[in-house]
């Protein structure tokens, strides 16, 4: 029963044997990539428009995976898996920059 049910996942519309599902997968292994490259990367490095721009991107394709028939869960995750990394590699970017100011910074200040 159990090989009946893989079967049918391997033959199904969102199964490993059609491209979107490939290319669901080598959006993993970039995204993959891309958090390992951020935890070297410093915050001086980061591009803010490009940053947004990947913002947008992956909010808008979220979207697409969400409304298309039948629904693609692997390309949502894999989506709102990347729209994290970016809105936290946009945090760090503002941070650097100074437009989030970091609590750390006062609580430095020598009291008086």
């Amino acid at each position: 029963m159990a090989a009946s049910g893989f079967q049918a996942f391997l033959n199904s519309p969102v199964g490993p044997k059609n491209n979107p599902f490939l290319g669901v997968l080598s959006l993993t292994g970039a995204l993959l990539l891309l958090v390992w490259w951020i935890c070297k990367k410093p915050p001086e490095m980061i591009s803010g428009n490009m940053t947004s721009a990947m913002c947008i991107y992956s909010a808008l394709f979220m979207r697409f995976a969400w409304m298309v028939q039948p629904r693609n869960y692997l390309l949502l995750a894999c989506h709102a898996s990347n729209e994290t990394v970016q809105l936290y590699q946009l945090s760090r970017w503002a941070r650097a920059q100074g437009y989030l100011s970091s609590s750390t910074k006062e609580e430095e200040k020598p009291a008086q």
